[in-house]
């Protein structure tokens, strides 16, 4: 014969399985939803940071035609290698374009900075996607949004008594470039990237 104290037991823990069924649901749907919020958030991030090393490569690109010009026919072509004598006139249409890419949007354009001695872009941006729906509210109509800034940072030293009409030696970092100006071809130019880095300054 069954004992009816295990029917009561059985009676009186089968509300303790369904609130703890409840609370596990509860938890992973919470869990999902700031899954859902951080997946935004880092995509949103990876947007702003791609569209500020853009608009800093894009007046980086400035600079090196810049110089490439001014080698030979200007007495001031070594000012072009401290960095910052770009206009930055395209700077705002490459962020766009990379964060366009990134399904995002750049609010307000890529506006000039300075940090730490160095010019750069501040970009913000806004995704086009929403968080999506979740259990709390709001979240499907949620856009994330992030920002970064990119600098440009001059990599060459040379000697500030150089004579700008005579051959100068520059010093990138450890590997030596040599320009003539009285015999310059374009192509004795390394790699913008030689002279110029472009990184995240946050």
């Amino acid at each position: 014969m069954t004992s009816p104290l295990l029917f009561g037991d059985r009676g009186q823990t089968l509300p303790i399985y369904i609130w703890l069924t409840v609370i596990l649901l509860f938890a992973a749907l919470a869990f999902f939803a700031f899954a859902q919020a951080a997946s935004a958030r880092n995509g949103a991030q990876s947007a702003a940071d791609a569209a500020a090393l853009a608009a800093a490569q894009d007046s980086r690109d400035e600079l090196i035609e810049g110089l490439t010009g001014a080698i030979g026919t200007d007495d001031d072509w070594l000012d072009w290698l401290d960095g910052d004598k770009f206009e930055g006139a395209g700077a705002s249409a490459a962020a766009d374009r990379l964060a366009a890419e990134n399904d995002s949007t750049v609010q307000g354009g890529a506006q000039p900075t300075v940090v730490n001695g160095f010019p750069g872009y501040r970009v913000a941006i806004e995704t086009r996607y929403t968080v999506g729906e979740s259990i709390i509210p709001g979240t499907e109509s949620r856009h994330a949004t992030a920002h970064a800034i990119a600098v440009i940072q001059p990599r060459c030293d040379f000697d500030p008594a150089a004579d700008p009409e005579k051959p100068v030696e520059l010093d990138c970092d450890g590997e030596i470039v040599d320009i003539d100006p009285g015999d310059f071809d374009p192509d004795d130019l390394p790699d913008a990237s030689v002279l110029f880095s472009v990184h995240l300054a946050e």
